[in-house]
């Protein structure tokens, strides 16, 4: 028996929606950045769109980020900052990132890349004209580019000539820098004409016999209805907020972590995708991190698991190593940085045991095999010397002896350290976000973009910071243009 939290919501036939039932171009489920962006070009194209909004506000989880978009190719702000990159690389280096690539989204995303960048500045903001340097999770300030990935960690800094892609926008901190972007764009879509009512969620799709998509069955509060549609559009999110869709899908976020997402992040609009046919992609995929820098200083230590062994480089990008520790034995690890180089967090996430004056007392204390934590630093230590890392092929930049005691230790244990995690599957979706059955063949009148579909960000090992906000934005663009083309061209008389 499904649990309730996976139950598929029931369709509605077409023949029995009543006459005189409204009816528009286009309807969009969902006003976080890929629904907002689909509504809005939905409508410069000339379809009447309806987009409905759960929430009581527009913004839906993409508002509660820090505001990146992962975005190249040579944008503005890569040339201002003297950051050479081309799209060859952006999609070489993507490709190698990528658990299963799609070729051809990767290719259409990196062409567009610069072309979407003045896209978004078109909205009514401008990204800074800045370079942050250092090794962090998100730029502290208004800097408007970073490294947000695993660019220059080996192998993908030997598959493709490196360049920062992490564009934030002008907004100090780590949190809710995209509301910036939001506002903007609900002004864009309101001068645009599009109709939103807010309080108001799917429920169903309406469907003919042929299996085509006509509509939307909504719900406000105890208020029900019916509007018809050309194309519907869906926006609404992950799953990350549904324990029963976690627990059959990707059982590693149920296990004590911090969700990141919104109430509305409860999958429905990938259900409702799954009640017209969608095939579903990548659904036991998580993003799952607990970030031990900042301070950057201490990635010249090294991460050892509950045998004292090294297992990733530790200059990776914070998820990437999160998913290696998951991986180990008991996803036990440790971090381990001598007094030379020690610098202790503002807020930990990874939080301090202890300090020990020997290695002895380290591997005693943490119940490590005597001599383990010993033998990998006197390896570590001696190639780290030479500026060489033959094991993880750690970038030089982060190698340094660890050989001053006392040493301090940082737990990355699964339960002790933050975790945090959302989910990257969805609806499978082509490059201009049609739903796609198992067979490969589109869904006609469905279209899917955002965390509720399967677009690049697939893989948390190979994930970077800004590619939801940049991938959402820029396919949710292509599902309302193409929406909009299927109104225009290709309906039925729906209206």
């Amino acid at each position: 028996m499904s649990s309730p939290g996976t139950t598929v919501p029931e369709t509605i036939a077409a023949t029995d929606v009543a006459p005189g039932a409204p009816a528009y171009d286009v309807v969009v489920v969902g006003f976080g950045i890929a629904g907002g962006c689909a509504a809005l070009e939905a409508a410069r194209a000339g379809a009447r769109v309806l987009l409905l909004e759960r929430a009581a506000v527009h913004g839906g989880t993409s508002s509660m980020s820090g505001g990146h978009f992962y975005l190249g190719g040579g944008t503005a702000v890569q040339r201002a900052t003297g950051h050479d990159d081309s799209v060859e690389d952006m999609v070489a280096y993507l490709t190698a990132s990528s658990k299963a690539p799609d070729a051809t989204k990767i290719r259409a995303y990196c062409e567009g890349s610069v072309a979407h960048f003045d896209w978004l500045e078109a909205l009514g903001f401008e990204f800074e004209r800045s370079y942050y340097p250092e090794k962090a999770v998100i730029q502290p300030g208004t800097q408007g580019l970073m490294y947000t990935g695993n660019e220059k960690v080996w192998p993908f800094r030997d598959l493709s000539r490196p360049a920062p892609r992490g564009h934030k926008v002008p907004v100090a901190g780590d949190t809710e820098g995209t509301r910036l972007v939001m506002d903007l764009l609900r002004e864009r879509v309101e001068e645009a004409g599009v109709e939103v009512r807010y309080e108001t969620g799917a429920a169903a799709l309406v469907l003919d016999e042929t299996g085509t998509v006509r509509g939307v069955g909504w719900r406000s509060f105890e208020r029900t209805g019916v509007v018809l549609a050309d194309a519907v559009v869906l926006a609404a999110g992950g799953f990350v907020m549904n324990p029963d869709m976690v627990a059959e899908h990707t059982p590693a976020l149920a296990e004590k972590l911090f969700t990141l997402g919104s109430t509305y992040d409860d999958g429905l609009g990938i259900r409702l995708g799954r009640s017209a046919g969608a095939a579903l992609q990548h659904m036991d995929e998580p993003f799952i991190t607990a970030p031990v820098y900042p301070p950057a200083t201490l990635l010249t230590g090294v991460i050892v698991n509950n045998r004292g062994e090294r297992f990733v480089a530790e200059d990776s990008y914070h998820s990437r190593t999160s998913q290696h520790v998951i991986a180990q034995p008991g996803s036990e690890a440790y971090l381990v940085v001598d007094s030379e180089h020690v610098e202790y967090p503002a807020f930990p996430l990874a939080p301090l045991v202890d300090g020990y004056e020997t290695l002895e007392e380290l591997e005693t204390s943490l119940g490590l095999p005597i001599g383990s934590v010993r033998a990998t630093l006197a390896r570590y230590d001696e190639h780290a010397a030479r500026g060489e890392d033959p094991d993880f092929h750690k970038h030089p930049q982060w190698l340094a002896p660890q050989s001053t005691g006392p040493w301090a230790v940082f737990d990355l244990r699964l339960g002790k350290a933050l975790y945090a995690g959302f989910t990257l599957g969805g609806i499978a979706t082509d490059v201009d976000g049609r739903a796609l059955r198992p067979d490969g063949s589109p869904v006609t009148g469905l279209f899917a973009a955002g965390a509720c579909a399967s677009n690049l960000a697939q893989d948390g090992n190979g994930y970077c910071s800004g590619t939801q906000l940049g991938e959402g934005s820029f396919f949710g663009r292509r599902a309302g243009v193409a929406a909009a083309a299927r109104a225009r061209n290709g309906s039925s008389g729906t209206r």
